[in-house]
């Protein structure tokens, strides 16, 4: 069985109490046991990282470069292995698990190159003789708090550009999948990083979680996760003292619009794709299909018996198209909302059952309600399963309104063969990401993510942006 241990100033350690990490395919497979962090861990793990920073901020680009490139290089090389680790914590695919996977070894290879282009500015004074140097400088301690959803991916884009830009780090993953990161902190470890630079702290987040947001010496802080807890991140960094530097990335209550032009067998894998895979636990998933009148038929006829096609079981089993949801709490949420579904009036068309298996495990069946209005708790609140809802409208621009007629703008999307409606669509979806014709869950490695209104707040992440959170910048004088 693996141990989930933390690591604290260079040091692996065991102490303290323990839980089991279960596979949400199977109940009974136990993947391992993750050490339970403290307050006085975190405290300690934050006063490693303080102590590290002056060196490290101070390195040169080339070590920074080859620790992020070595690491890279080893998550690659084993992106069966810890996609299968991946995929029997959280349940998606093993396909899905090998993908996210090597999207994380992408992106150090990505930030490894980033130590060596962090570029500033010279320039002339208004004033005679007098230069100007604009500068990007590392924050400090910078505490980083992941969810489960993207137990590897999540980490990898908020630890490599932390690193490359000069920081030194306190993270703690979400409680049910300490398993990926553990396994991401321990290459690194073994890349070169001098102690104190990483650190891991396993726990929940009433403990490990306060004390990065109320210490002092904590610079900033990188959340993904709910609405409600990004709300309480940002409470504690303004009343911190100092205050804390803070970036959220939050929910999301996305649409899909599919026009009467739509390609129909594109709108349908789009919207399969989007809604369903990663059992529908994407931020940036597909929970509003919003299909004008004249196509909306034939889309619902033609999405329903793609999702007869899916097959729900095991997420390392070859074949299956999606996994277990992750928990029993998640499913429980899953469920409620389709009772609420129901009961606001609108049309269970398919799926919402939960499902057995071979082995025990949260197998809920893809549920697809129509007959919904955007005023609806389905079509506003985010569920976070593999639950969506159909809208019928009129026209483009009732589509238009309807879309961005919500408190989240993370990832927008549109099935149209028609120029004009796409460029409209780009320029005036109230949306961070937009896709034309593709699913809308994700983007590449090297763009930035991020959304508006209640999906995300502060700086973009991914990319070159990063260095817009990461760094801080600096503007100097010399008069020769």
């Amino acid at each position: 069985m693996l141990m989930f241990n933390n690591l604290i100033d260079g040091e692996w350690l065991s102490d303290g109490a323990r839980a089991p990490n279960v596979n949400p395919s199977d109940t009974k497979d136990i993947v391992g046991e993750a050490v339970r962090g403290t307050r006085a861990q975190a405290e300690a793990a934050i006063a490693a990282a303080k102590a590290a920073f002056p060196a490290w901020s101070r390195s040169t680009p080339q070590a920074r470069y080859d620790i992020l490139k070595k690491a890279s290089d080893e998550i690659l090389a084993r992106k069966d292995e810890l996609g299968r680790l991946l995929s029997r914590e959280e349940g998606k695919t093993l396909p899905e698990g090998v993908g996210e996977v090597a999207r994380a070894g992408q992106i150090f290879a990505f930030f490894a190159g980033e130590c060596l282009r962090m570029a500033g500015e010279k320039l002339a004074s208004v004033r005679p003789g007098i230069d100007i140097e604009i500068t990007r400088e590392a924050l400090g301690v910078v505490g980083l708090i992941t969810p489960w959803n993207f137990p590897i991916a999540i980490p990898a884009w908020k630890i490599a550009p932390a690193l490359a830009y000069g920081n030194t780090v306190v993270i703690k993953p979400a409680d049910l999948v300490p398993g990926s990161t553990w396994a991401l902190v321990d290459i690194l470890h073994r890349a070169g990083l001098p102690k104190g630079v990483l650190n891991l702290v396993i726990g929940r987040g009433s403990e490990v979680g306060a004390v990065l947001l109320e210490h002092p010496d904590v610079a900033a802080i990188s959340f993904t996760g709910s609405v409600a807890t990004g709300q309480k991140v940002a409470a504690a960094c303004i009343a911190s003292r100092p205050m804390k530097k803070f970036q959220l990335e939050m929910g999301g209550k996305n649409p899909l619009v599919v026009l009467d032009d739509a390609d129909l067998k594109v709108a349908v894998e789009c919207a399969a794709n989007s809604a369903f895979f990663s059992t529908g636990q994407r931020c940036t998933a597909a929970s509003r299909l919003i299909v004008t009148a004249g196509i909306h038929d034939k889309f619902v006829e033609a999405l329903t018996e793609r999702m007869r096609g899916l097959k729900v079981d095991d997420a390392v089993k070859a074949g299956t198209d999606i996994g277990p949801v992750v928990d029993q709490s998640q499913l429980d949420q899953d469920l409620k909302y389709i009772s609420i579904g129901k009961d606001e009036g609108a049309k269970l068309a398919f799926g919402g059952e939960r499902l057995n298996r071979e082995a025990p495990g949260f197998y809920l069946q893809p549920a697809l309600f129509t007959d919904v209005s955007n005023k609806m708790r389905i079509a506003r609140e985010e569920i976070f399963g593999p639950v969506a809802a159909v809208i019928r409208v009129k026209d483009y621009a009732e589509a238009l309104a309807t879309a961005n007629d919500t408190d989240f703008g993370l990832s927008s999307g549109i099935c149209t063969t028609s120029l004009k409606y796409a460029s409209d669509y780009k320029r005036n979806s109230e949306a961070g990401m937009v896709m034309v014709n593709l699913p809308i869950a994700g983007v590449d490695y090297h763009v930035p993510f991020g959304g508006r209104k209640g999906s995300s707040f502060g700086a973009r992440e991914q990319g070159r942006y990063a260095a817009e959170f990461y760094t801080t910048v600096k503007t100097a004088y010399t008069m020769p």
